[in-house]
C-alpha cells in the first residue's frame, strides 16, 4: 500500500502505514500521531499526540485543557516523521502552511515516495483582519474543504460589509440600542473587533471570547481595547457574543439588536434561521471562486472534497477536466451516453 493512500474515518483522514491522522475527531490514543489544522472544536479532541502551529498550541490548550504530546512546527518548516520525537517508521516528511481561516491555521503538506498531498483544513484565500495570509502550494492530491462550494456564495468585499456593520452598530446606538454582533469567540470575534477598531465605537466582548482575543495579542495582533462583559453596563456599547450565547441578562437591562455575522448571510433566510434583525456576509471560509483559484494554484492530479457542498464542487471540477470525487456526500457522476463503449 502506497503511504499516501489514507482512510477517511469520522470525518478525519488517516494514513495507516504511517500513524498519521488529519484532524480526527475522536481521542485518539499513544501511538497515533494527529495533525492538528485549527483549534476550532470540529477539528480538535483530547489526544495524546499532536503536531500543530505555534498559536493552535495555545487556543487548543485554552479550549480544551489537559496535557498531551506537543510538536509545534513554524509555518514552511519541512520535518522528517522518522524523526525520533514522532515515532514514524516509514519515511515521509510534513510541512505547515498558513491557511488563512483564523490565527494559527494550517494546511499540511504530506511527501512520501515521491508523491505529495495537500490537506487544507479550513481555509481562505482573501486576507482577512486578524489571521495569516493563505500560502497555497504545489501538490499531486488535494484534499480541501468546500464549505461554499455552490456558485451563488460569491462573498461581497470585506471592506463593503464592515461598512454596513458599522452603520447598523451606529443607527442602534443613535436609537438608544445596544447592537450585538453574533460571532464565533474563536476567529470570527477577533476578526470583528480588528475590523471595528478604527470606527470610534466602544466594545464590549463576552467572556467567552477573552481568553481566545488575549492569545491573539500575544501572537502580536493589534486588537483594540474592549470592555469586560457586564450586562448592567453595555448601553452604548457594541456587544461582541457568540451565537447561542445567553443574553438573557443583557435583555433585562438593554434594548438590543442582534445582527448575525457569517458566510451563511447570503442565503436569504439566515437571519430568520439565527433570529437576528440582520445579518452580513463576512466569513472565515473561502467563496466559490476562491475554491476555484485554489485548485488551479495547487494544481493537483487528484482532487477529495469535504464537507458543505462537496458532491457539487466536485461535479464542477470534473465538467472543468479535472479528476475529483467527493468524500463527505453522495457523488453525482456524469454518464456521457454519446460516446462509444468498449
Amino acid at each position: 500500500m502506497p503511504l499516501l493512500d489514507f482512510e477517511f474515518t469520522h470525518h478525519a483522514l488517516h494514513f495507516p502505514q504511517l500513524r498519521l491522522w488529519f484532524d480526527a475527531h475522536r481521542k485518539q490514543g499513544p501511538g497515533q500521531l494527529v495533525v492538528v489544522s485549527h483549534a476550532h472544536s470540529d477539528h480538535t479532541a483530547r489526544h495524546a499526540e499532536v503536531v500543530l502551529s505555534a498559536p493552535t498550541q495555545k487556543l487548543m490548550a485554552a479550549r480544551l485543557g489537559g496535557k498531551r504530546q506537543e510538536h509545534v512546527l513554524a509555518f514552511g518548516e519541512r520535518v522528517a516523521l522518522t524523526e525520533p520525537r514522532f515515532g514514524v517508521p516509514r519515511d515521509a516528511h510534513l510541512t505547515l502552511w498558513p491557511a488563512g481561516h483564523i490565527l494559527g491555521s494550517a494546511m499540511a503538506k504530506l511527501e512520501a515516495e515521491g508523491r505529495s498531498l495537500l490537506y487544507t483544513g479550513d481555509f481562505k484565500l482573501r486576507a482577512g483582519f486578524s489571521s495569516e495570509i493563505c500560502q497555497p502550494v504545489r501538490a499531486d492530491i488535494l484534499v480541501m474543504e468546500t464549505t461554499f462550494g455552490r456558485p451563488r456564495y460569491v462573498f461581497p468585499p470585506a471592506a463593503e460589509v464592515i461598512a454596513g456593520l458599522i452603520q447598523f452598530c451606529r443607527d442602534c446606538l443613535a436609537r438608544k440600542e445596544v447592537p450585538v454582533l453574533l460571532g464565533y469567540s474563536l476567529g470570527k470575534a477577533q476578526e470583528l473587533l480588528v475590523a471595528l477598531g478604527g470606527a470610534g465605537l466602544p466594545l464590549m466582548g463576552h467572556d467567552s471570547m477573552a481568553r481566545m482575543t488575549e492569545i491573539y495579542v500575544e501572537f502580536g495582533r493589534a486588537i483594540p481595547a474592549v470592555r469586560p462583559w457586564d450586562p448592567t453596563a453595555a448601553a452604548e456599547c457594541v456587544v461582541l457574543a457568540p451565537p447561542g450565547a445567553a443574553l438573557e441578562a443583557l435583555r433585562k437591562h438593554q434594548t438590543i439588536r442582534l445582527a448575525v455575522v457569517t458566510g451563511w448571510a447570503l442565503d436569504a433566510g439566515c437571519r430568520y434561521r439565527y433570529r437576528s434583525d440582520a445579518a452580513f456576509p463576512l466569513s472565515d471560509h473561502a467563496d466559490y471562486p476562491e475554491l476555484l483559484e485554489f485548485v488551479r494554484q495547487v494544481a493537483p492530479e487528484r482532487i477529495y472534497t469535504l464537507h458543505g457542498f462537496a458532491g457539487e464542487f466536485a461535479t464542477q471540477l470534473r465538467r472543468l477536466g479535472y479528476d475529483a470525487r467527493a468524500l463527505t456526500e453522495v457523488d453525482q457522476f456524469e454518464l456521457a451516453l454519446d460516446e462509444p463503449t468498449e
